[in-house]
């Protein structure tokens, strides 16, 4: 297949995701089977040192080496070498399920710049999400960035969305770290971009260890960004 022909690019954020990460491509693999879209799949592999970059070969799916640390870093690196129209971003510790895409593509073949997951109406089950976060952190940050960029996205901090190689490429987001999630969202608001959010459900994730994210160093990042973005629109 030539990468002209290529729809739909999922990427894949990884550090250290062995345990998951093949659970996550063959469910994405067993999605696509079915719908005679053409896709790929691609890793932004963020320095692993288990068996992750194995892990998705053998599974089908392209390894992009990112060697500057950060989630936004992993993701911005790995976009750069997607070749579909449309790209659906998600986590690579099996807390979405990758078998329910279909909403985002009907929403992105219906005309929208930007598919946003929302896991607060879509179903937080036991476990999924720290009482901090689900009560505290995500509800108010996503009516901070509602509040300053005048838009309806209850969540804005879902590890799954999607969005055209078009609209990301006008937006042109630039965060390295976790925020990242924050300024894709509220630089296609300031940009004027077509947004709509489906229900997502959250699972619990399948790593063994500690979340890379940081909840009062990284809350405060996304908070800093938001109003920063909403300080230089102004």
């Amino acid at each position: 297949m030539k990468s002209t022909d290529i729809e739909y690019s999922i990427i894949l954020p990884c550090l250290n995701e062995e345990k998951t990460l093949g659970i996550c491509i063959r469910k994405i693999h067993q999605f696509f089977s079915n719908t005679g879209l053409t896709y790929e799949i691609i890793v932004a592999d963020n320095g692993s040192t288990d068996n992750s970059a194995l892990v998705a070969k053998n599974n089908r799916a392209d390894v992009i080496q990112v060697s500057q640390k950060g989630y936004g870093s992993a993701l911005r690196h790995g976009i750069e070498h997607c070749n579909g129209k449309y790209i659906i971003m998600g986590d690579a510790d099996d807390s979405y399920n990758f078998l329910e895409l279909s909403l985002f593509i009907e929403r992105l073949q219906a005309g929208y710049d930007m598919v946003m997951g929302n896991r607060f109406a879509g179903g937080i089950t036991k476990g999924a999400m720290p009482w901090l976060h689900r009560y505290v952190g995500n509800p108010f940050l996503s009516s901070l960035g509602r509040f300053l960029f005048k838009n309806n996205i209850g969540d804005f901090h879902c590890g799954l969305r999607a969005f055209t190689k078009k609209c990301y490429n006008i937006i042109n987001p630039q965060c390295n770290g976790m925020e990242f999630a924050s300024e894709l969202v509220a630089l296609a608001s300031i940009h004027q971009m077509r947004i709509c959010e489906i229900p997502v459900t959250l699972y619990p994730d399948g790593r063994k260890r500690r979340p890379h994210l940081r909840s009062w160093r990284d809350g405060f990042r996304h908070m800093v960004l938001l109003y920063s973005l909403y300080l230089l629109r102004n």
